[in-house]
């Protein structure tokens, strides 16, 4: 393969779902697989970033879950797709396959339908066109605005059913075709309620899993035509190799820098600190030992897996991912990402020489840089804090700088729980009073939406070109499409906070440790060192990315 990716390796595997400490998001994210909300929801979530295709056809119209798994699923695992944002805080292969989990559970239930759609609608046909025109019309008529909509929709239902009955008691031709016409009108209406149970009994386990993902009950995605049986099953063995590339792609060490936005699926940059000193060597000697940007680094690193260890028992940093990064810039209004390729790059991640290399020679002009990352996935995985560590010699001049960036929670309409649907009436008898009454799970207007899309199912370009479909915002990446800012949570506000000093003080430390053994002149920096720190401890974080 030229992608440099073993998808030959004997034994298929059914893929893992869930990663410690990233749980919350990755399930939060995955419930809205299974949601029956309304589509336009979504458009809250993400600030419109994400464009609703609206309907050609009213009442082929995809809701929530439909839609975002079909989005999903063609934009991550799709022919020809362009390279993904990182998902920090999350593991997109298990929101993808949660996405293909629900794909599935429906179409089982879309075949049925169709069954029940061939008996009892194809062979009445006109009948089934009258009742759906009437829907369709009902659903347009519902869209406007206005007390009176709710009521006309109701209306074309009613003159529909009274010339049903009118067929039924009184047909206008004699013979076979009178009969044909009492069956036509009555045997779609059979057939929906053949549709309701059908549909009453998916809908039920679509918000199981859609309430298990929300409250952390870890529900499974089984999906097991992702498991190839034998080798002629070359769907299945895509399908494997597709997940497999998506999860290479996740562990890339190469991120995008864009503009405003700050680094894409790390957040935007909320505070920077700088420290540029010359260098100078220290008293009684005519010049400094070299050293490379490479050498502090390695220091810098050390110093960094420390930040677990302090002198009192109380509790502290968890365990923080600590990694060189190769940052690569794209302009703010870009719509897609290019990673690097060549003999340096293994599969999507740059190979270790070659880290060397722009860390120590590309700090001017043109092409990547290098940072050095230490991050945290904190609050099951709904924040992400990240420090990025840059050291640069231009002339004499040797310059430190650490930035902050974090990523706040999945938007709240991902961790919404389904509600019970019922609806509150007058007592009959107490009219003071009010009371909850229990409605059905699936309307009888969503019967009829779900029965006219299935046949469709097998088709889904011309579905979501008549049903509409989400446009996922670019360059997309599941984690930070969907991130709220962490600032109105004052507890997650205070950790991002929190965990710039001590960071800036080990950065800090390690640098002059170095500088000390090469022979420099450390007294400037440890002074500015010393501002910094002061600094640092500001209670309020800056626009660092806006100038």
């Amino acid at each position: 393969m030229t992608d440099g990716f073993d998808f030959l390796s004997p034994g298929a595997q059914i893929p893992l779902s869930g990663v410690d400490g990233q749980t919350g998001a990755t399930q939060a994210l995955a419930s809205a697989a299974y949601r029956d909300s309304p589509l336009e929801a979504l458009s809250a979530a993400d600030e419109g970033m994400s464009a609703i295709k609206e309907p050609k056809v009213k009442l082929l119209r995809a809701n929530l879950g439909e839609a975002f798994a079909r989005a999903v699923q063609n934009r991550m695992l799709g022919a020809g797709r362009n390279e993904l944002v990182q998902s920090f805080g999350a593991e997109p292969q298990t929101v993808v396959e949660h996405c293909l989990a629900a794909n599935r559970i429906r179409q089982e239930r879309d075949g049925k339908l169709t069954a029940v759609m061939a008996v009892f609608g194809l062979l009445f046909l006109p009948g089934m066109l009258i009742w759906l025109g009437a829907f369709q019309l009902r659903a347009v008529v519902r869209k406007s605005e206005g007390s009176r909509a709710g009521l006309l929709g109701s209306v074309v239902l009613i003159v529909v059913g009274f010339f049903a009955v009118l067929f039924v008691l009184n047909p206008p031709l004699t013979g076979f075709w009178s009969q044909y016409l009492r069956v036509m009108m009555v045997a779609p209406v059979l057939g929906w309620f053949w549709a309701k149970r059908i549909c009453e009994q998916t809908a039920k386990d679509l918000r199981e899993r859609w309430a298990g993902l929300v409250s952390g009950s870890g529900v499974g995605a089984k999906i097991p035509e992702a498991v190839p049986r034998n080798p002629n099953q070359t769907r299945a063995e895509t399908l494997r190799q597709n997940l497999a590339k998506l999860s290479a792609e996740q562990q890339s060490n190469v991120v995008f820098y864009a503009g405003p936005k700050g680094v894409l699926g790390m957040g935007a940059r909320w505070g920077a600190w700088r420290m540029a000193e010359e260098l100078t060597p220290r008293e009684g000697l005519s010049e400094i030992h070299p050293f490379r940007s490479w050498d502090v680094i390695k220091m810098i690193h050390g110093r960094l897996r420390d930040l677990q260890r302090g002198p009192l028992h109380t509790g502290g940093f968890p365990k923080p991912l600590i990694q060189h990064w190769v940052v690569s810039h794209v302009g703010a209004g870009a719509k897609k990402i290019s990673r690097p390729t060549g003999s340096d790059v293994d599969g999507y991640t740059v190979r270790d020489f070659e880290i060397q290399r722009i860390c120590n020679e590309q700090q001017f002009d043109k092409g990547n840089r290098h940072y050095l990352g230490v991050q945290f996935v904190v609050w099951d995985g709904q924040l992400v804090i990240t420090m990025m560590v840059s050291v640069t010699v231009l002339a004499s001049t040797l310059r430190i700088e650490v930035t902050g960036h974090v990523l706040g929670p999945v938007h709240s309409l991902f961790t919404t729980a389904p509600e019970a649907k019922e609806k509150e009436i007058a007592h009959p008898v107490k009219f003071w009073e009010t009371k909850k009454v229990q409605l059905p799970l699936v309307a009888s207007d969503e019967v009829v939406r779900l029965a006219a899309r299935a046949p469709l199912t097998r088709f889904p370009r011309i579905l979501d070109h008549l049903g509409g479909k989400i446009v996922l915002p670019e360059p997309f990446g599941l984690r930070h499409s969907w991130a709220s800012a962490p600032w109105t949570n004052r507890f997650m506000a205070d950790d991002a906070l929190r965990a710039a000093t001590p960071v800036l003080r080990a950065v800090h430390s390690a640098a002059i440790a170095v500088m000390e053994e090469n022979g420099v002149d450390v007294t400037k920096f440890t002074n500015r060192s010393q501002f910094l720190s002061t600094s640092v401890q500001d209670a309020s974080p800056s626009e660092a990315d806006v100038y």
